[in-house]
């Protein structure tokens, strides 16, 4: 083992005596080194765990870096010191001392943080009902003495508790058989603590034991499943049909396989999952992820869900005007927007009448279609005319389309001038 901890360069001479003084202690023929507390150190230790390193480096010869630390607290959990709950230190002053809780005036806390009930003139002002200072103490409390749940419990406290409890059922006790007497003088059975709610839902294990005419006090867990809602896994008892996971109680596949899940009561929990606002409410998740990415930390759906919606809708609204101006700028530049609307509906209708018609456009095949007719009179041509009046317009006037005249009662020329 080195001897040498904090020296610095040896030279030639001194490190071969070094070597010859370890070789030696190695072999017994020399004393052992001692360490601070007198104790023999090993020499066949090797030197990177007899060496100490810099930040635990003392001078001194031995093994101390490798040992625990003694601590310098208090490690036992039991004479650990806790707070003095409620104590307070001296008696209580005879007048205001300045720096005093205004309240009460007391020197041991402010104001802002005094638990007494806040008067309607503080003692600063009035001088009266004084309270002495409470006891602040430090506690120093050790690593398992902080992380202890039960440090600074009072076992007195559970006795008071349990104490109270058994007080408590033997009141019960007694006016139980209170009642059973009053029921037996009245001449026939009685069930006791019908009427009340604490008979029915508190009643003790002594009274279930020794007593079976209670049944409503027993019957109140039975009744908690709900009979109309029908289990998952009997929807479809056939066993090709939705896998039932019973671990997770979830069905995801639809046990009616080949019916319309919307005229369905239960079509499995990814219908449910994937409809209604389901698919809104992943788009804005996933919107709030973008965002995020881009440098908005304000968009988040589980902390700021307003203005992560509202967000969303201002983004879908850019969106479709982006689009739109987009598609309106190609339009300008290449031209074709007559291709963009629709066809009228009535070529779009289909029809089971089959009709052929010519060149001309007359039906040579099939039955013409019938024009749709109103309860006023049509097709009636006054005066030798062939069209009504109002089939023709020029110069800001109505007229008939067959000869071209704009009084209403005039005779049809058309015919006259062919």
């Amino acid at each position: 083992m080195s001897s040498t901890y904090g020296s610095g360069r040896l030279s030639r001479e001194d490190y071969k005596k070094q070597k010859e003084l370890e070789a030696a202690r190695m072999a017994g023929t020399a004393p052992p080194e001692r360490d601070a507390d007198g104790n023999e150190i090993n020499p066949h230790i090797p030197e990177f765990m007899s060496k100490a390193p810099w930040y635990l480096d003392t001078g001194k010869l031995g093994l101390q870096h490798q040992r625990k630390a003694k601590p310098t607290t208090t490690t036992s959990i039991s004479e650990s010191k806790w707070y003095s709950r409620g104590s307070r230190v001296g008696s209580a002053p005879k007048k205001y001392r300045p720096g005093a809780c205004t309240n009460c005036g007391a020197m041991s806390h402010k104001t802002k943080d005094c638990l007494e009930r806040p008067r309607k003139t503080g003692a600063k002002w009035t001088g009266r009902d004084m309270m002495a200072d409470e006891a602040v103490e430090s506690v120093n409390l050790s690593y398992d003495a902080k992380r202890d749940m039960w440090n600074g419990y009072d076992a007195t406290q559970h006795k008071n508790l349990m104490h109270d409890w058994e007080l408590v059922e033997e009141a019960r006790r007694k006016r139980k058989a209170s009642e059973l007497d009053k029921g037996t003088a009245e001449g026939g059975p009685s069930e006791p603590g019908a009427n009340s709610i604490e008979a029915q839902f508190a009643s003790s294990d002594e009274d279930d034991d020794d007593d079976d005419t209670n049944v409503k006090s027993k019957s109140t867990v039975r009744n908690l499943r709900i009979r109309e809602d029908t289990a998952k896994y009997l929807r479809n008892l056939d066993p090709d049909s939705a896998y039932y996971d019973p671990k997770t109680r979830s069905m995801r596949e639809n046990p009616y396989a080949g019916k319309d899940p919307s005229q369905l009561a239960y079509a499995g929990d990814n219908f449910i999952r994937y409809s209604g606002d389901a698919q809104d409410i992943l788009k804005r998740e996933v919107f709030a992820w973008e965002a995020g990415e881009r440098g908005n930390s304000s968009a988040h759906l589980q902390a700021n869900p307003t203005q992560t919606a509202l967000l969303y809708k201002e983004f879908k609204g850019k969106t479709s005007e982006i689009k739109s101006t987009r598609q309106q700028e190609i339009l300008a530049k290449y031209g074709g927007e007559e291709h963009l609307q629709a066809p009228p509906r009535e070529l779009l209708h289909q029809e089971e009448v089959y009709v052929e018609y010519s060149r001309t456009g007359e039906v040579i095949g099939g039955v013409e279609p019938q024009v749709g007719r109103t309860r006023y009179k049509e097709d009636v041509y006054v005066l030798n005319h062939s069209s009504v009046f109002g089939s023709w317009w020029s110069d800001g006037k109505w007229g008939y389309k067959c000869c071209k005249q704009t009084m209403k009662n005039s005779y049809c020329t058309a015919t006259l001038t062919k």
